[in-house]
């Protein structure tokens, strides 16, 4: 066996199917979050969502509640399917940018902080902006439509 082959050779059927995996997994990530905001999944609701970002200093945070979970829902869905995939990362590394720097000012990087840190929503951006970059791969609504 090739190490050089084995350390760095790949297939663009696995480069694909690397895409639709990471996708539907963040996709549904950003779903649950959003259906969570709804207080369909956990115990969050919409109210206490805007009330929060209104403790945090958020303007219009009704408005910034609704909007987050929009963008949580809608970029989650798009991307889960490999639809309007690149539109879909950039609304939700905007989405994660302005939770790590409202939600999580102050806290340092790591999660696991007192108050938590911006890993999580730091980390789901750069994922999201591999999507930007790279596409959704072959195995989507996009290839499939364009």
């Amino acid at each position: 066996m090739d190490l050089g082959l084995a350390l760095n050779g790949t297939n663009p059927l696995f480069i694909d199917l690397a895409l639709l995996f990471g996708r539907v997994a963040i996709g549904l990530c950003f779903v649950v979050h959003a259906l969570g905001k709804l207080g369909i999944v956990g115990n969050g609701t919409m109210d206490g969502f805007a009330q929060w970002l209104g403790d945090l200093g958020m303007p219009m945070p009704a408005v910034s509640a609704r909007m987050a979970m929009v963008s949580e829902l809608s970029g989650g869905i798009l991307l889960a399917l490999g639809l309007a995939t690149r539109p879909a990362a950039f609304v939700l590394i905007v989405t994660m940018a302005v939770a790590g720097i409202v939600g999580h000012r102050g806290a340092g990087y790591l999660i696991t902080n007192e108050p938590p840190g911006a890993e999580y929503t730091f980390n789901l951006a750069v994922v999201c902006l591999m999507f930007l970059m790279m596409g959704p791969g072959t195995i989507s609504l996009d290839a499939i439509l364009f």
